[in-house]
Order: C-alpha cells, then structure tokens, then sequence
C-alpha cells in the first residue's frame, strides 16, 4: 500500500511519492537524524519476506555502497522498520533520459558528453564486478546542475562467476529473463549467464535512442522486440542522422554486436572512444564536418510577391507561399525555414545572400504570383545564396484549379534540385490535394492570415472563416485543424472558457485527423487541443510526436511540443525542441527558449538569449517582459521593473503584463500601484477579458497566497489561460509547497 507524506519509518519522513516499479516504491524522505533528503525505496513484501533473497540483496548492498563514484548513485543503507524493508539512497532532482528523447535526436555533442558518463560509470561497477543488468534512459538522471546519475546498481547482480551471481541466478530460476525488453542483449534475451558486455550492448541502444530519436530495435509485444533483438540489424543511425560523423556510427556498431566476442569488450574501451570522438567534434576534424554532403540542404522559401492588380489577391500569394513551405517541411531530409520568419522579408531591401545569412540557409526560392479571373501565373526560382547561382527556374501558367499541382511541383523540383531524398510515402503526400473546392482553399487561406496574427480579434475572425471553408467543403482537413487550434489558441489566452471551446475544438481535431491520418497539422491541432482542454499530457505527447513524424520541418510543432515538456518541468527537453524550433524560424519562437531557460532557474542563460533576441525585435512586448524577470530574478530590480513596465506600454490593453507587472511590484513593496493594477483589471469596463490565472498573479506579489490560490483553482475549472504551464512557473514559485497548489497539481495530473 503506498506510503502517504507524513509518514515515518524509523528515522525518516515520507514527504512525497517519486515512482514505482518492480522493484518497489520510490519516495523522497527527510533523514530526521541527519537533517537531509533522502531517496528512499520500500521493497515489494515479497522480497522483504524472503530470508535468502534479502541476505543477497544485503551482501550486495555492501559492494555497491563502496562503489563511490560521481556518476553512480549513493546507496546509504538497506533498513527494517516494522517489517518494511527499504532501501536510503541520494536524492537526485532532475530529468530522467528518457524524458530528453526527442524526434531526430539530440545534439551530437551532448549525447558524447552523456554517453561518456554513462561509460565511466558502467567502468566502476564492472571493476567491482558489479554488472547492471538493467541500463535504460529510465535509469540515468540529468541532475540540474549536468551531471549524469546512473541509478538502480543497488538492485543489480553480481557479475557471474561469482557465488552471488549463483545465488542471485537461482532467485528467479534459471533461464528466466529480467531486464527491459528494448535494452537487453541477446544473450540476455536467451536467458544465458550475463557479464559486463551485455551492459554495453544496452549503453549502445541508449546512445542509439539519444542519437536519433528512436529504438534500434522495435516491435509491437516485448516478444516481437526479443525476436528483432535476436534476428534483426538496426537500421544505420547514418541513415536516420546524415550530420552522424562514422566514427560515432562505428562506436554504436560495435556495441551492437549480437555476439559478444564481437562486441566491444569493456566500458573503459567505450569511454575512451566517445572521448575521442567529442574531442574530434569540438576541434571541427569529424568528417561530419568536412563533408557538406552530410548536412542537410536548407531553403528559405521568401514571400511570392503579387504581381496582381487587386491588393485583396495578397493573402493568396501568401497563401502560396505558406503552402510551398508546408510541402516542403514534409521532406524529411530538408532543412525548411517557417512562414512567420520569412514573411518579414516581405518588402525585402536585404541581398538574397544577406537573408540567407541572416536565416542561416544555403538557399533561397523566390517567386511572383499574378492571378487574372480563372487563370494563375506564378514564377519560381531557386538560387544558391553565397554564388547567385540559380539551381531551377519554372514558369507556370494554369488554370486557377491546378493551383495545388503548381504548389506540389514546385516542392518536387525543389526536392530534386537540392538532391533531398524523397521517400514515397513523402512523394505522395506532397502530390496529394487539400481540396477540390479552390474557393473553400482561398477561405481557408484567409482563416489562417487571421490566425497568425495572434490577436483575440483576428483568432475570432479566423474561425468563421474557417467554418465558411468546412461548409463549402466539409471534407477540407486542414480547415478543421485550423479550426480545432483557434479555439485552442482563444482559451490558452484566456479569452474564452474551456467548456465553450472543449467541444468544437477536440470534434474540429478528430474530424481533422479521420479525414487525413497523415495530416500533419492535424495531429498538430489534436494533440494541442489535449493539453489545453484535457490535461492528457500522455496523449498530447503521443499527437505532438506523430506530428513531427509527419512534418519534421513544422517549427510550430516543436515548439508547442516544448511548451508541454516545460510544463511537465522537462526543461532540458522543451529546450531542445524550442532551439529546434528556434533553428526553423530563426526570427520567432526566441521568446520560449528564454522563459523555458527562466523556468529551469537558469537566470544568466535566460538575459543571454533574451538579450540577444532583443535585438531582432526590441518592441515584442513578450520578451521585453520575459527578460524583465530575468533580470528581477537575478536581483536587478530597477532593470526588470523597466522592463516590464515597457511592455506594458507597448501593449497597454494587453492583461497578462499587466498582471505580471502587478506582481513585481507588489514583491518590491511598491503596494499601492500594485492595488492600483489589481483595482484596474478587476474594472468590469476592461475592453479584454481578464483570466483569474492572471490575477492569481498580482494577489501573490502582494502576498496573499490564499487569494492567489482561489483565482488559480477558479482558473483550473473555467480552463481559462495557460493553466497547463502552472507547474514550474517562476512566477507562482512561493506556492510550490502550498498544499492548496500540490492538491491542484495532483487533479491536473501533475502531481
């Protein structure tokens, strides 16, 4: 039965519950003797009521007690409280490396850095003849400061050989299999005798995992993964990482060994090579770098110009060009910049060769597009930036109904010129039409100019066109993904209640998904509709990882993946995806990046990148509020109050900075002009909404946490605002241990 906080054994204190597994339940406890926190693990009742296995597990205890090593987690002790048998480790804080696995993988760098303490620790452990036995992402931690912890040594066996590995084989009979279906070895998956080499083979699965973002080894049961173990090759991570220098390739190679007398024989050797390897990345000698055939081609495509008479035709040229990208970020293989930062290029006074240094691209598509009646004329041309040098050049002079053949060959043609491979499920997705309705197209083009606007006003607008999109053609997936995030968007700003939006959206999403399973917008809409409506972190991720699958060049997508990362406080994650997201559309999404870093208490780090960002555009009040508490956070309180009291007068109807600046002064003492901003979004003649989430804000500077936390659990149930960041916000810091605030986290799933 699980331990509820408060309680005691011995001399510890159960403050909180941490996880579960087979091998028992982890809480985080207070050592009432030493005055320190403790990770503290209960066995199952049937290893504490076993006089042989505990007498095992004690003697191994002892071995792995004294492994000491930086990389490895501390056991304390193995203990019996009234029949509880329990084991004190430390206590690390941190993301597990599982919960870092993005789509694509992780930076190369990093993953030498983890990979090498991992390796260094697995090197201890066999020297004391300790093998692990269980190695996965789950069971290595990032603590906050960067370092590695490998955990669960304490539960590992001795290696064979010994008569402890005799005695530990027998307690769950020979031949039986223990270990993690996707990380064992072959010879584990046999249920043979294990030595330190079968370890190395799951430390190659996990460096495979971190590199590209996927399992070398899959199935649909854990008995479908053991044969693939045993029967299959993985596909080469240089084929899923073209930027993959091949002596990394190598390392993971000979990890994979199925045979162990193949296999890389020892942890040091893996150390070593992984060193050697970073070192070689760090000083720029990997052939990776050498070789411009591994990196992946880039392409900005910039705004076609209108060469129409009509000024109303420019969203449809915009539109082209949306759509062009949105083909392109089909294209796994492309690196694609996104709409909202090539469409401040728009009256472009830039070179090409200035845009695309600016946008860190090798190549840039320029077009025209001039529509008279039923006909289309669009030129298109693809120009290497450093040379001038045009690549391909098309005219193309149609009917107004082949618009969406145009847009198809256009990316074909790029995907050619710029040698990108294409699979065929990419080639067909890029031919296939959105619609057959080009008028309901041009409606749905007018629905998403609205909508990336990111006003309450232009959201509103964008959904009734939208909806006048679906009606001319009810079969039009992208209209009802575009419908299904306008609503979302309408209740993250904490402009409309959940239950007015809740229904249309999530009906918008799920005809959107049913109508194209290969949608990637869809999945999109779907899985944000989850977080904002639902809180179903479990089946958002699964929405927003299908998305990326489907649009691995969708920038939006990365970063609103990030924002659930950065509300579950996976911060290491979300800023992964956001630089991601950042990298795609260099001129927007800087904002994140530098609250995600504000979140994760990396204050310096958050005025770096919010600094720079600054510079790109110095009147976006949410950065200029975001650095505003960076610098407040790091004791620069004149300099942050200015900060976000120019926000304010950037957007002066805007509640949230408002609401934040009430705050920050209400913390300074400045108490009558926070009761001033308090008196005046509480005004009923405000021209916005104001979300009780906001004045949770102001009622917290001004200390009265117990206001605060009514207008948080008000804001929970109307689902107004942004309540799915409330977990790690800096600005609700002073309630993370409020009882009020842990019971909300636990009914939103967070707890």
């Amino acid at each position: 039965m699980p331990l509820s906080p408060g309680t005691r054994l011995g001399t510890y204190e159960i403050v909180a519950p941490l996880g579960a597994g087979g091998m028992g339940e982890v809480y985080r406890a207070r050592d009432l003797r030493l005055g320190r926190e403790v990770a503290l693990k209960v066995l199952p009742a049937d290893v504490a009521s076993d006089a042989g296995q505990l007498a095992r597990l004690e003697r191994e205890a002892r071995t792995v007690a004294g492994l000491n090593h930086p990389n490895i987690v501390t056991l304390f002790s193995v203990e019996d409280e009234d029949g509880v048998r329990f084991l004190t480790m430390e206590l690390i804080e941190g993301p597990r490396l599982d919960q870092l696995v993005v789509p694509g993988g992780l930076p190369i760098a990093r993953v030498l850095e983890l990979g090498g303490a991992i390796a260094d620790a697995l090197a201890a452990a066999h020297e004391r003849g300790v093998v692990h036995r269980d190695l996965k992402p789950a069971n290595v931690m990032r603590t906050r400061d960067g370092r590695v912890k490998v955990l669960d040594f304490g539960l590992a066996r001795m290696a064979t050989g010994s008569q402890d590995a005799l005695d530990a084989t027998r307690l769950t009979g020979v031949g039986e299999v223990m270990g993690t279906a996707p990380y064992m070895a072959p010879e584990q998956v046999r249920g043979e005798a294990l030595d330190a080499r079968t370890d190395l083979f799951a430390l190659g699965v996990v460096l495979y995992e971190l590199l590209t973002g996927r399992r070398p080894f899959v199935g649909v049961t854990a008995a479908d993964v053991s044969s693939s173990i045993l029967r299959d090759a993985p596909p080469p991570a240089r084929e899923l990482r073209p930027d993959l220098p091949s002596d990394v390739g190598r390392i993971l190679e000979r990890c994979l060994e199925k045979d162990r007398e193949q296999r890389v024989q020892t942890a040091r050797d893996v150390r070593n090579e992984l060193e050697r390897a970073r070192r070689a990345l760090e000083s720029g000698a990997t052939e990776a770098q050498h070789a411009p055939a591994t990196e992946p081609p880039s392409i900005a495509v910039l705004p076609f110009t209108n060469r129409g008479k009509d000024e109303e035709d420019e969203y449809f040229a915009d539109g082209i060009t949306e759509d062009v990208i949105a083909q392109l970020c089909k294209v796994r293989t492309l690196k694609v910049i996104s709409r909202s930062s090539v469409m401040s290029f728009r009256n472009r006074e830039e070179s090409v060769q200035d845009i695309a240094a600016r946008l860190q691209v090798r190549n840039i598509l320029e077009g025209s597009v001039r529509r008279v009646g039923d006909r289309v004329r669009i030129v298109a041309q693809l120009i290497h930036a450093a040379s001038g040098r045009h690549l391909w050049a098309e005219t193309f002079d149609r009917q107004l109904t082949d618009i969406f053949a145009i847009q198809s060959e256009v990316a074909l043609h790029i995907a050619n010129a710029l040698k990108a491979e294409l699979s065929p499920n990419e080639r067909e997705r890029i031919g296939r039409k959105p619609t057959d309705d080009v008028q309901a197209y041009e409606i749905y083009l007018r629905g998403r100019q609205a909508l990336d606007r990111f006003t309450t006003e232009e959201t509103l607008r964008s959904i009734d066109f939208f909806e006048l999109a679906i009606a001319r053609d009810p079969g039009f997936a992208l209209a009802h993904a575009g419908l299904s995030l306008a609503y979302s968007e309408m209740v993250d700003y904490g402009s409309m209640a959940r239950d007015q939006a809740r229904a249309p959206a999530l009906a918008a999403a799920a005809k959107a998904v049913a109508l194209d399973p290969d949608l990637g917008d869809a999945h999109c809409a779907q899985a944000f509709a989850l977080l904002v409506m639902e809180l179903d972190w479990v089946g958002a991720e699964a929405g927003f990882k299908r998305a990326l699958e489907l649009a691995p060049g969708n920038s939006h997508v990365y970063d609103l993946y990030g924002l659930l990362c950065s509300g579950l406080e996976r911060f290491d994650e979300a800023i992964v995806l956001q630089r991601r997201a950042q990298e795609l559309d260099p001129l927007t999404h800087r904002t994140d990046v530098g609250n995600t870093l504000l979140r994760a208490g990396r204050n310096e780090e958050a005025v770096e990148a919010l600094t720079r960002s600054a510079k790109f555009d110095p009147h976006d009040p949410r950065l200029r509020a975001t650095l505003g508490w960076a610098l407040f956070r790091l004791g620069r309180i004149d300099e942050g109050l200015a900060e976000l009291e120019r926000a304010v007068a950037i957007t002066p109807a805007e509640n949230l900075w408002l609401a934040q600046l009430g705050q920050a002064y209400g913390m300074v003492g400045q108490r009558e002009r926070a009761l001033d901003i308090l008196r005046r979004l509480e005004d009923p003649s405000r021209p916005t909404p104001v979300s009780p989430y906001q004045l949770a804000f102001v009622h917290l500077g001004l200390g009265d946490q117990e206001r605060a936390m009514d207008c948080l659990e008000r804001a929970y149930e109307l689902g107004i605002g942004s309540v799915y960041g409330m977990r790690g916000s800096f600005l609700l810091a002073p309630l993370r241990q409020h009882p009020r605030f842990m019971a909300l986290l636990a009914r939103m799933g967070q707890g």
